[in-house]
């Protein structure tokens, strides 16, 4: 049964009893932390879904919300649903108990749209988003959406994701884990106590995937306001996950692992049968430079994707360019995109 929401600080916790996971095993209650922007309109007609991306939590992301912004909350009514395990909806760092067999619970990207669906449908009666959209694993969920819930989703704007997660990525995934599980503080199954080597390390790392060959070239963090490359590293990548709980980075590394459209009861492992279930008008918007999620693999599931298309941002910062807080030029690129999506029926 799922029990009205709740208000806390600046975001609202939506509380889920006995809630199953695709995993088969069950939480006595899970907790889905969201925040809204915006009016709902009388028909429910402007939703837009906005899901986190790794390590992030809404105040992280909602920098694009706003009149005249990328996501217009002058227009729409936009919901930030913080996905399981970043912290803030149920995740390692605050689960009360383990499960009965001591594990900790694996969630997957079906396990968050359910919980959104339930929430959408039980708290304000929406059933059908105007737009899907995110950016990393929130492009994820985005697609997730489309494939899961293809009546329930009119347009996705799916911005450096993917739908199955590939096997190079799987590579840098599976390197994270390691940094993180090698640093003294890593007892077998849990950590003991705060892994800050292996934190610092792990931001190290991210850096070097995140963004791109041209933007180090060409010194870009300097115009950020860092005074040398190790600066940047450490202000930056290492600040950004130092403030962050390991056990929850490592939750989001499973689920991003697990990360795939077609891994469920509907399409039984077949990606070309859920990318073309999906009937929402969909944008696949890698970034040109994104040394992970590849323009090569987005191209390729665009193509099967019977309304999609593909719109490469042409930027130099890598991953980075899908969520370009402090770049202007990729931003104009992605709020004029979404704008004409958007005008679109």
């Amino acid at each position: 049964m799922t029990l009205a929401a709740s208000t806390t600080a600046d975001y609202e916790i939506f509380s889920l009893r006995d809630f199953t996971l695709q995993s088969g095993k069950t939480l006595p209650e899970a907790r889905l932390a969201f925040k809204t922007y915006g009016t709902l309109n009388r028909d429910r007609s402007n939703v837009i879904l906005y899901p986190t991306s790794y390590g992030a939590h809404h105040t992280d992301i909602d920098w694009l919300i706003g009149p005249d912004k990328i996501l217009d909350s002058s227009r729409y009514f936009i919901v930030i649903p913080n996905m399981f395990g970043n912290g803030l909806s149920t995740s390692p760092s605050n689960l009360e108990r383990r499960l009965p067999d001591g594990s900790l619970p694996v969630f997957t990207h079906v396990d968050n749209v359910n919980a959104q669906r339930r929430m959408l449908d039980d708290r304000f009666g929406i059933t059908r988003l105007e737009l899907a959209y995110g950016w990393s694993m929130g492009a994820q969920q985005a697609l997730h959406w489309g494939a899961l819930f293809p009546n329930s989703v009119q347009r996705i704007v799916a911005i450096c994701g993917c739908a199955r997660t590939s096997p190079h990525n799987k590579v840098f995934l599976e390197g994270l884990k390691a940094v993180l599980m090698t640093d003294p503080a890593w007892a077998k199954d849990r950590f003991i106590g705060k892994p800050e080597q292996g934190l610092k390390a792990f931001g190290r790392v991210y850096a070097g995937w995140a963004l791109s060959q041209s933007f180090y070239r060409e010194h870009l963090f300097l115009q950020l306001g860092y005074t040398s490359l190790d600066d940047f590293l450490v202000r930056d990548w290492e600040a950004s996950f130092l403030r962050r709980d390991a056990a929850n980075l490592l939750s989001m590394i499973e689920t991003w692992l697990r990360a795939d459209i077609s891994d469920n009861a509907l399409y039984h492992g077949n990606l070309k049968a859920a990318l073309g279930a999906i009937k929402a008008r969909t944008l696949i918007m890698p970034s040109e430079t994104d040394l992970y999620f590849t323009p090569t693999d987005s191209q390729i599931e665009a193509e099967q994707i019977p309304r999609g298309q593909y719109r490469a941002i042409p930027s130099i910062w890598g991953h980075r360019a899908g969520n370009p807080a402090k770049n202007p030029a990729d931003q104009l690129f992605i709020k004029t995109a979404v704008a004409e999506l958007l005008s679109t029926d």
